[in-house]
């Protein structure tokens, strides 16, 4: 919600961020980067798993109907524009997949976030031996090894764990290049994971 978040990756950067609220605002164009007056907002709950992805989703159909009460309110002259607000300025830049790498060396709960900001697109990734692959969201939970350094693969029967800058988080899914999404166990069990130890 303007002046929040002004650019290309709105989304994204308030799930990284871990704001608890996002939404959609209608505003006239002026040449500064989003920095028009607001005809109307609309809000939306960030869930705690909520994906880029998912959000969006929800938002683009909340987001149709504020254009259209927008449009209605413009051509009736019911809507007066009312100029942003000075402070709470932030920004928005556009999502490389440079940028989509995952840093283990951050908290476990900013790589979470951050994963589930850049999914579907343009994919969290990161490098495992000679393999370069695509992960789904993580979790972090308390039953995994107590503890593992940042980048380290820790797999069980059931789960696949990375160490992080805190505590270990365990991997949901994971795509091999030239393959599909798959659990990150089955990968594991088929992937000798002896040879790769580390993710960077």
């Amino acid at each position: 919600m303007l002046p929040a978040w002004r650019g290309a990756g709105p989304v994204q950067a308030a799930i990284s961020a871990g704001d608890e609220v996002t939404g959609a605002t209608t505003f006239a164009i002026e040449p500064d980067l989003d920095s028009g007056p607001v005809y109307g907002v609309v809000t939306e709950t960030i869930r705690p798993d909520d994906t880029a992805g998912e959000l969006l989703g929800r938002l683009a159909v909340s987001g149709a109907e504020l254009l259209t009460a927008t449009l209605d309110g413009i051509a009736d002259g019911a809507l007066t524009p009312v100029p942003q607000s000075r402070d709470g300025v932030s920004y928005a830049p556009k999502i490389s997949v440079d940028d989509a790498r995952v840093r283990w060396d951050l908290p476990a709960a900013v790589i979470e976030r951050r994963i589930r900001a850049v999914t579907p697109h343009p994919g969290a990734w990161t490098q495992i031996g000679d393999l370069r692959v695509k992960l789904g969201p993580v979790v972090i939970a308390a039953d995994g090894p107590e503890s593992l350094a940042p980048g380290d693969i820790h797999a069980d029967r059931r789960d696949v764990w990375i160490g992080t800058g805190s505590a270990p988080v365990r991997l949901g899914q994971i795509q091999p290049p030239g393959k599909k999404l798959m659990n990150a166990a089955d990968w594991a069990r088929g992937a000798r994971l002896d040879s790769y130890v580390r993710a960077s």
